[in-house]
């Protein structure tokens, strides 16, 4: 990503959606962005992981996990595993854990908090979805571009 959130503002103001800033960071990554893609579960990760498992370059997966303050979506597995499998970063609607270990992760992840418990292991919810949150709604195949400035959504690939 060439130009941060701010800039990206400035140049394309008109044409972008900016996300409620209600979001803290977490993994080694501050800055990332890429395509959107989604899932919507409730205190169930297992779908998360499925799609980690998957080649994610140049994308960015967005967990809509209902804004649960009860268990993490992601931990230190996961954030490893989207680092292996190319994603650019997580912004999840959600909690973490593991956290001290996801800051030496290069992965970008931006979520609510953190969380001791693990989610519980059901494979409920649903992929590539229009998913609402923070004041949006991000939608499979647009773009999302996040720093510590926050996070904005474009239709369309900006440069």
């Amino acid at each position: 990503m060439e130009k941060l959130t701010a800039d990206l503002y400035d140049e394309y103001a008109d044409q972008l959606k900016i996300a409620e800033p209600i979001f803290r960071d977490f993994g080694r990554r501050k800055v990332f962005c890429g395509e959107i893609v989604t899932v919507k579960v409730f205190e169930d990760n297992v779908l998360v992981k499925k799609i980690l498992g998957e080649n994610g370059s140049g994308k960015v997966l967005v967990v809509d996990g209902g804004g649960s303050l009860r268990c993490a979506l992601l931990g230190d597995n996961l954030a490893s595993l989207a680092k292996e499998s190319g994603w650019d970063g997580l912004i999840i609607y959600g909690c973490i854990r593991d956290s001290a270990e996801i800051a030496t992760i290069e992965v970008g992840v931006k979520a609510l908090n953190t969380h001791p418990a693990k989610s519980i292991k059901k494979g409920e919810g649903d992929v590539n979805i229009p998913v609402s949150f923070s004041g949006v709604t991000f939608n499979p195949g647009e773009y999302v571009y996040a720093d510590e400035d926050g996070v904005v959504l474009s239709t369309q690939k900006l440069s």
